[in-house]
C-alpha cells in the first residue's frame, strides 16, 4: 500500500478556541467555561471521537468485505486521565460496543478484534508514533 499523508490545519484564536480545517470542513476545539467559551469539544474528546469514528468506518468496510449484515453499531468511549506524576495523557481507554448484526457473541468478539487490528487510530493509540516538530517562519 502506498504511503498516504493526512493533513489538517489549526488556528488558535482568542482564549482556547481553535479553528480546525480538514479538506473542506471546519471544526472547533474549545474548553468548557469559565476558561474557554464551550464552542466545541476539547482535544481529548476529539481524540475519542476519532477512535470511535475510525472503529465504525473499519467495521463497515469489514462487514462489506465479509458480507456481514451489519445494521449498526453503538460505541461509548471513556478515557481516564492519568495522575500527572505518572502520565499526562489517558491511562486507559475503554470502548463499550453494541453490534447490531446476526452474529454470535464469539463472532462479535472476533469481529471487534479484526476491527482493532485494522483501525489506524487504534494502532496509533496502542503503539508509539514519532512526532517531528518543525518550526515554520
Amino acid at each position: 500500500m502506498a504511503k498516504k499523508t493526512v493533513q489538517i490545519d489549526a488556528n488558535l484564536g482568542d482564549k482556547f478556541e481553535i479553528d480546525l480545517y480538514a479538506r473542506d470542513f471546519k471544526m472547533t476545539i474549545d474548553q468548557p467555561e469559565p476558561g474557554g467559551t464551550n464552542k466545541g469539544p476539547t482535544p481529548l474528546e476529539y481524540l475519542l471521537f476519532s477512535l470511535a469514528g475510525c472503529f465504525c468506518s473499519i467495521a463497515r468496510i469489514i462487514a462489506m468485505q465479509r458480507k456481514i449484515d451489519l445494521k449498526g453499531m453503538e460505541i461509548r468511549v471513556e478515557g481516564d486521565i492519568g495522575d500527572k506524576t505518572k502520565r499526562i495523557g489517558f491511562e486507559d481507554i475503554r470502548m463499550h460496543i453494541k453490534i447490531d448484526a446476526p452474529l454470535t457473541d464469539v463472532e462479535k468478539e472476533d469481529f471487534i478484534k479484526e476491527i482493532d487490528a485494522r483501525c489506524p487510530v487504534s494502532d496509533n493509540l496502542e503503539n508509539t508514533s514519532s512526532i517531528e516538530f518543525v518550526l515554520e517562519k
